[in-house]
C-alpha cells in the first residue's frame, strides 16, 4: 500500500491518497477526505487497465464537489422528508440541503469531513481502515456516533467495504458509498448500453421531489424491470411519470436480503470493454442513479462529464424510513452496534 500527499484542508489538515494494488496490478485510490474513492483501475477483456469512476484531479474539486463523487455518505444515505425525524417521540431537525428535505446528510455530511486513517493488514488483500467520530448534534441528528469504514482490495478484483458504527444515544444510520461508474472508462460518455440487472421485484415509487411515498410497487410492465440484463437506455425515454419525476432513474429497489451473509444485488456489463460489476450487500435496498443531474462538469484528466456518463449502484436502507414504519428500520440504539458489507466485484467478459 502506498501513502501519498493530496493537499490539505482550509484549516491547514494534511489530506492524503491511499493506493491499494493486488496481486495482478490493479489498484483502488483512496483519499481520507470524505472517504472517496477517487480510481478504480481494472482490466478490460485484452488486459489493458483503465479507471472505471468519475472525480477529480484535486482536492479542492472535491471540497467544491456536490455530486458526492465516490464519497461515504452519512449519517443517512438518500432522502428524508422535510429534514425531520421522530425517535421515541422527540423530533429531530436536519440539515435542509435539497429545497425542504435533507439529502445524503446534510450541508456536511461525513463526505465532507476528515476521516482518521490507518493502514491495516489482512489476509484477502491491502486494506484501509477510516473512522470519524459525527459529534451529537451535528446536522441535526442525536448521539456521538464512532464510524468506522474499511476498504480490502483483493486478489479477486473485489473492493470490499465494512461499514460498523456505535453511538452512546439512539439515532438514525444509514451509510453507503456514492461511487459514479463507467465501466468503458470514466472519460468514455454515456452509460446508457451498458446493460444492467438489479435482484429485485419491487421498488419503492417517489414523488416529484424524488421522496418515497411509502407505497411497493412490482416492477412487472414498468421501466422499473430490470430482472434480467437490460441496457440502462432502453427505457429510460418513456413517458412515464416516475421516470419523469427523477429525469431518469434515481431508485430504490427492495432486495428481500439484509441479513449478515452479502448477497447479490445487481450486476452490470459492458459489452464495450468487457468488464463487468457485481454488487454484493447486507442490506435490505440498492439505490439505482442514472446520473441524470451531471451537466457538463470537468473531472479528472480533463474529462467532461455529461448527462448519464455515470451511474450509482448504493446499497442502503429504504429512503425516508423514518416516516414509514413498514419500511427497514436505519435505527441504532445507544451502545448497539451497527454493521453492513457491501462489496464491488469486477471481472471481464469475452
Amino acid at each position: 500500500m502506498e501513502r501519498m500527499p493530496f493537499g490539505k484542508t482550509a484549516d491547514g489538515k494534511e489530506v492524503s491518497r491511499f493506493k491499494l494494488t493486488n496481486a495482478a496490478g490493479a489498484y483502488v485510490q483512496i483519499i481520507n477526505y470524505g472517504g472517496i474513492i477517487t480510481a478504480i483501475n481494472l482490466p478490460d477483456r485484452e488486459g489493458r487497465l483503465g479507471d472505471v469512476v468519475l472525480g477529480y484531479d484535486s482536492l479542492e474539486e472535491y471540497v467544491q464537489d456536490r455530486n458526492y463523487f465516490g464519497a461515504i455518505i452519512g449519517r443517512t444515505a438518500n432522502r428524508t422528508e422535510n429534514a425531520c425525524f421522530e425517535l421515541e417521540g422527540v423530533e429531530y431537525k436536519l440539515g435542509k440541503n435539497e429545497g425542504n428535505n435533507h439529502l445524503h446528510g446534510g450541508v456536511a455530511g461525513f463526505n465532507k469531513a476528515l476521516w482518521d486513517a490507518e493502514m491495516v493488514g489482512s489476509k484477502d488483500g491491502e486494506s484501509l481502515l477510516l473512522s470519524y467520530l459525527g459529534k451529537d448534534g451535528e446536522e441535526g441528528y442525536p448521539g456521538n456516533l464512532q464510524a468506522r469504514v474499511r476498504y480490502t482490495f483483493t486478489d479477486k478484483n473485489e473492493l470490499v467495504m465494512e461499514y460498523g458504527a456505535i453511538s452512546d444515544r439512539d439515532t438514525v444510520v444509514n451509510l453507503t458509498n456514492h461511487s459514479y461508474f463507467n465501466l468503458s472508462g470514466h472519460q468514455s460518455g454515456s452509460v446508457l448500453g451498458h446493460k444492467l440487472m438489479i435482484c429485485g421485484d419491487r421498488f419503492t415509487p417517489i414523488d416529484s421531489a424524488l421522496i418515497p411515498s411509502g407505497e411497493i410497487r412490482s416492477v412487472a410492465g414498468t421501466p422499473m424491470d430490470f430482472m434480467e440484463l437490460t441496457a440502462i437506455g432502453a427505457r429510460i425515454g418513456w413517458d412515464d411519470g416516475q421516470l419523469l419525476h427523477a429525469g431518469g432513474y434515481d431508485h430504490n429497489w427492495i432486495l428481500g436480503n439484509g441479513g449478515k451473509v452479502p448477497e447479490k444485488a445487481a450486476e452490470v456489463v459492458d459489452e464495450t470493454s468487457g468488464r463487468v460489476l457485481e454488487v454484493f450487500t447486507t442490506k435490505p435496498g440498492i439505490q439505482f442513479y442514472s446520473g441524470n443531474f451531471l451537466d457538463s462538469v470537468l473531472g479528472k484528466e480533463g474529462a467532461l462529464y455529461g448527462k448519464r456518463s455515470g451511474f450509482c449502484l448504493e446499497t442502503q436502507y429504504f429512503p425516508n424510513s423514518m416516516k414509514h414504519k413498514h419500511f427497514p428500520s436505519p435505527v441504532l440504539k445507544a451502545g448497539e452496534e451497527y454493521r453492513s458489507t457491501t462489496i464491488y466485484r469486477f471481472s471481464v467478459v469475452a
